[in-house]
């Protein structure tokens, strides 16, 4: 597998991880709006910055060589 560089996967990335910030900033306001409250903080910082490492590894185009390698382990793609 080669590695080729995209601007839209960049674009793309850009904002899952602007809304990942945003989740990691404003955590509070949103588990209470839409969570359960206090019980709920923990779980929305936790997907906030799940997003920002997403956004990172799609801005880079890295999701492609992951999920490349992962469908050859799991269908034996050798060739």
């Amino acid at each position: 597998m080669d590695y080729t560089f995209s601007w839209s996967w960049f674009g793309i990335g850009i904002l899952v991880l602007l809304a990942g910030v945003a989740l990691t900033i404003w955590y509070r306001q949103i588990a209470d709006m839409f969570g359960s409250g206090v019980s709920s903080y923990e779980r929305f910082r936790m997907w906030g910055l799940i997003g920002c490492l997403l956004g990172f590894v799609v801005m880079l185009n890295i999701h492609t060589l992951l999920l490349g390698w992962f469908f050859s382990l799991l269908f034996g793609g050798q060739q």
